[in-house]
């Protein structure tokens, strides 16, 4: 027997499902720093597919990591004393720079400083190396936060360096992102190090999906890489606490990074990012830190830590590479692992090459992601036909995120020129103004292009349609993933 209670029934389910698509749509529409390709991506996948577009929406539509998270974070960075002492040292920049360095400041708000030295490490291992003499030197404090943390030879070595320093009474502060580092958390070591007095944090604990999701995205990453060492010495670079062997993806190894030891100013910088990450997780008091005043000048360079993350507007790491490639008169070489770009770095970098800059630009060959990949390919035509020189690296996975600028100018840190870098990971970098420090990192980017093949026009316009197709496909996802 049909009774009107069906069709009411139905009609109200279907209010209702429509109610809560439109809510979605107009979430998506309304979601501030947003690019209009991914609204339209977000708004097609919600109505073409409805149940997995709510649900996909739900999970990773948004970067949040939480409004309570967030404001926590904002609270220590409102906290905590500048990192300097209010007479910053001169830093000595060219005008010509000095647009760069304003739009680094109003990142993190870090002004660039004098007064800087610093040393290229070598190698993966000897960089370890140094780390680990400069941990069992210290007299005050070590502070290390990583992305990755493998309990390797490498890995194992900085966690006997912590557990050494701490036993002799420098308090040692050790963080390592919750999913990236979760082998090493979860394992013996993590506990010996507790054991020896080390003070531990998880950056960003990963929670029990998919409740969670309610609150924010779970996907989000703390990818920074910091050792800060008695307030006097800063490691920055691509390098996570492991060996170049990688042993979790060890067919595309090994691991090319690069590492630069810092001292001076810029060493506080450093400090402050470390201390809000780490104060913001609910652990003890940095400030003391920062009151104390800095060294008597020293010649140096000068630099400026640039930290980017969910504190701060989603568009600024992009923000800083176009700047940095806008910059360029001469020469412009990058290197990246990944390379999934907004439509504002893409046109840079072809403008670049347009208006007669030599840009050289470095990828591996072999890439760990299959996703990263497909999607980097289908940019490769149009970078080609503006003049741009791609080389694939064909001697493990380079892993190095560096860019230069006419001999004086380098960008390094954690940041890849992905969109997981620029919305959903915390990254830090350091930009500097030095010839001499830059002519180095030229020549292990030079190091990076003899291993290197020239990606030719006349290959990529030979690409079968369907690979074509399927590059341009993930690419086409890129605002959704």
């Amino acid at each position: 027997m049909i009774t009107i209670e069906t069709p009411l029934y139905a009609y109200l389910l279907a209010i209702a499902y429509f109610g809560i698509q439109v809510f979605f749509v107009a979430r998506a529409l309304l979601r501030p720093y947003r690019e209009p390709v991914s609204r339209l991506a977000w708004v097609v996948v919600i109505l073409v597919a409805p149940l997995v577009g709510i649900l996909a929406y739900t999970l990773v539509g948004e970067t949040n990591i939480g409004r309570g998270r967030i404001a926590r974070m904002r609270k220590v960075l409102e906290e905590l004393p500048p990192p300097t002492d209010g007479h910053e040292r001169d830093p000595h920049v060219p005008e010509r720079y000095m647009p760069l360095f304003r739009a680094g400041e109003s990142v993190s708000g870090y002004p660039p400083v004098g007064g800087n030295r610093a040393t290229l490490m070598a190698d993966s291992d000897s960089a370890i190396e140094q780390m680990v003499a400069d941990m069992d030197a210290a007299t005050d404090h070590v502070h290390v936060l990583f992305y990755i943390w493998l309990a390797d030879n490498n890995g194992l070595k900085v966690v006997e360096a912590l557990k050494r320093a701490a036993r002799r009474g420098v308090a040692c502060r050790a963080m390592a992102d919750d999913f990236g580092s979760r082998a090493m958390i979860r394992s013996p070591h993590w506990k010996a190090m507790a054991d020896a007095g080390v003070m531990l944090g998880r950056a960003l604990p990963v929670p029990t999906p998919p409740i969670s999701a309610l609150w924010g995205r779970i996907d989000m990453r703390n990818h920074r890489k910091i050792v800060v060492i008695d307030n006097r010495i800063t490691y920055c670079g691509s390098q996570n606490c492991a060996d170049a062997a990688f042993a979790v993806k060890a067919k595309y190894a090994p691991w090319v990074d690069i590492l630069v030891r810092f001292e001076g100013p810029i060493v506080r910088q450093n400090q402050h990012l470390f201390a809000s990450d780490w104060m913001s997780h609910g652990h003890d008091d940095l400030r003391a830190l920062f009151l104390a005043p800095l060294d008597e000048p020293q010649p140096g360079f000068a630099a400026q830590v640039i930290g980017t993350g969910a504190t701060v507007r989603p568009s600024a790491m992009p923000e800083i590479f176009v700047s940095v490639m806008n910059a360029a008169r001469r020469e412009l070489i990058i290197t990246t692992p990944y390379y999934v770009p907004d439509e504002t770095i893409q046109a840079a970098l072809c403008a670049s090459a347009y208006r007669g800059v030599d840009t050289t630009f470095i990828v591996p060959q072999r890439n760990d992601s299959w996703i990263v990949a497909a999607a980097s390919h289908s940019y490769y035509k149009e970078l080609l036909d503006a003049g741009v020189n791609i080389y694939e690296y064909v001697g493990g996975l380079l892993h190095s995120k560096t860019m230069t600028v006419d001999g004086d100018v380098s960008l390094i840190g954690s940041a890849n020129i992905d969109r997981r870098s620029f919305e959903l990971n915390f990254e830090n970098n350091i930009l500097l103004y030095d010839p001499a420090l830059t002519t180095e990192i030229k020549a292990r980017q030079e190091v990076y292009r003899q291993a290197s093949v020239l990606i030719e026009a006349e290959s990529v316009d030979g690409w079968p349609r369907r690979r074509r197709l399927w590059n341009n496909t993930v690419a086409m996802m890129g605002p959704v993933l």
